[in-house]
């Protein structure tokens, strides 16, 4: 019976959420004391001790009580939007650290090292309990009722592309008052002339497509400032037999190899919070400078990656890469 199924999941999960939680919680330990004292800091580990001891108050509880998984869910979807605003509260915490102590290689790539798990960790602590939510709370989401949780059997790839796209034009447009086309290509090479879809999670490609097309978008846009035409984003979709490639080239006037790396480093990217910038023209489009790491983090949590290839004076060209 299904509740069967959700006793199975509930038994696996209040014992696995709370050695992932306290496990990271153990290595946000090992982060320089300056770092931990900054407030962001101070109030991020007061959100996984709260829900380290949420979790943990289910270990004696009878699987049962239909009562209990009532509960327990609830609780999940509660510490989940308890912990909504982690990823900036972290970068805050960056920022804060940066402008007291400025950044040297060594304390770079320890945080970025930290960070990488401290995200990754998130993505699939998050990632458990979303299945278990979206599929206990006992409602199909009608707009998707092939979905299994967050998962879709077959996820069109090609119209995340599109509504990536047009979320981005639409910032774009807020912004600059103009935008790029975008030329969409596939080739699906199992099956010529058919849709490309593949075994997903909808949301994380969008992450990273939306995060992609931002960045051509500025750099396009602000590239050809004076220019009556802007050059088209160009998106080709590959399917074979192993991988479903995702590459999308612009014209915005590329990045110096020597950048490349700096772009996915989490000390050297961010970005003051755009929340304290009065120039308020480029935080929709700038953030906090941690998409490109945390969208390379979403690409391989299933065995993919995101890769930036730039010809600097011309553009760049990013490539996702997802197993099939």
């Amino acid at each position: 019976s299904a509740n069967a199924c959700e006793k199975t999941s509930f038994v696996f999960l209040r014992q696995e959420l709370p050695v992932r939680l306290a496990n990271i919680m153990k290595e946000i330990d090992f982060l320089p004391d300056k770092l931990l004292s900054t407030p962001s800091l101070k109030l991020l580990t007061s959100w996984y001790s709260q829900s380290l001891l949420e979790l943990v108050d289910f270990l004696e509880k009878d699987p049962d009580d239909k009562d209990v998984l009532t509960n327990f869910t609830q609780t999940l979807v509660n510490i989940r939007n308890r912990h909504n605003n982690v990823v900036p509260t972290m970068a805050q915490g960056v920022v804060e650290y940066k402008e007291a102590f400025g950044v040297d290689p060594v304390t770079n790539q320890n945080v970025q090292y930290f960070l990488d798990r401290f995200y990754m960790s998130r993505i699939s602590t998050r990632m458990l309990m979303n299945q278990h939510t979206l599929i206990f709370e006992g409602s199909v989401n009608p707009a998707h009722p092939k979905h299994i949780g967050s998962i879709d059997p077959s996820c069109d790839v090609v119209e995340v592309v599109k509504d990536a796209y047009e979320t981005s034009k639409m910032l774009c447009e807020q912004y600059y008052l103009t935008s790029p086309d975008m030329e969409i290509t596939e080739v699906n090479s199992k099956n010529p002339d058919q849709p490309l879809h593949i075994v997903y999670v909808p949301s994380h490609l969008y992450h990273m497509l939306f995060e992609l097309f931002k960045n051509a978008m500025r750099a396009t846009v602000e590239t050809h400032e004076t220019s009556p035409t802007l050059p088209q984003i160009k998106v080709r979709v590959s399917l074979g037999s192993e991988d479903l490639t995702i590459k999308m080239s612009d014209r915005g006037g590329g990045v110096p190899l020597r950048k490349i790396e700096r772009l996915f480093s989490y000390m050297y990217s961010t970005a003051p919070s755009p929340v304290h910038v009065d120039n308020s023209r480029n935080a929709p489009l700038a953030g906090f400078g941690y998409g490109l790491p945390i969208s390379r983090l979403y690409a391989k949590y299933f065995q993919g990656d995101l890769q930036l290839y730039s010809m600097e004076g011309y553009g760049t060209s990013a490539v996702i890469y997802l197993k099939v």
